[in-house]
């Protein structure tokens, strides 16, 4: 997960909850406790990139307006048949340009708005 405000941070408890390892990327006070409750906390994206097994999966929950900076500065540590999830509100036809960039790379993108508020994470989904 790159993206730890309340949202990311809740995602990641949520899966971690449900068994899943999950390494994160942030500098915030959200991010040190998802790290605190069992998340793998990284500093830097290569590091990121390098905690992970192949082929990753990589969620992103940023704003849209950073979206493609975080993308320029992750993508050369990624490879082939990698992953990555805009999980936030990205314009529809940034996602479209971006899938098809990342296409040429072999990387695949997917466009997947979240919902639920920062208090989805105490939502009983069961």
């Amino acid at each position: 997960m790159i993206g730890l405000g309340r949202m990311g941070t809740n995602m990641v408890k949520r899966l971690m909850k449900a068994g899943h390892q999950c390494v994160s990327t942030t500098f915030t006070r959200s991010g040190r406790r998802a790290r605190e409750e069992g998340a793998t906390g990284t500093t830097t994206l290569e590091e990121f990139a390098g905690k992970m097994r192949k082929p990753r999966t990589i969620w992103l929950m940023v704003p849209a307006a950073v979206v493609d900076s975080t993308l320029t500065a992750l993508v050369p540590f990624l490879e082939k048949d990698d992953v990555i999830i805009d999980g936030g509100n990205s314009y529809y036809h940034d996602d479209i340009r971006r899938a098809a960039e990342l296409k040429e790379k072999g990387i695949h993108y997917v466009d997947a708005g979240t919902s639920g508020g920062v208090w989805a994470l105490s939502v009983d989904t069961a």
